[in-house]
């Protein structure tokens, strides 16, 4: 990570999810803890999970009507993208 992100403000965000808290991940995870530093959330947490708001909003955006090809399911999903206001994103 310390190689993509030389700044140092990288951030490595997990669920506390079962294969996130196997022995490997774990270890790894302290092996490596001096390149980045780590949230530590409540386990199963989605509603910290900003991508879960973004993905509801597309989704409802493709509900009523349902786009009929992948184009039309494509244009859709990209006029609702760019129609999301930027602190909504943020």
């Amino acid at each position: 990570m310390s190689s993509v992100h030389s700044d140092g403000l990288v951030q490595f965000q997990q669920d506390n999810a079962t294969p996130h808290t196997s022995r490997v991940a774990t270890k790894w995870l302290q092996e490596h803890s001096s390149d980045f530093r780590h949230f530590h959330w409540p386990p199963k947490s989605p509603e910290m999970n900003m991508i879960e708001y973004i993905r509801d909003a597309l989704l409802h955006a493709i509900e009523n009507p349902p786009p009929r090809t992948p184009m039309d399911l494509w244009t859709v999903l990209k006029d609702e993208w760019c129609e999301l206001p930027p602190r909504y994103l943020q």
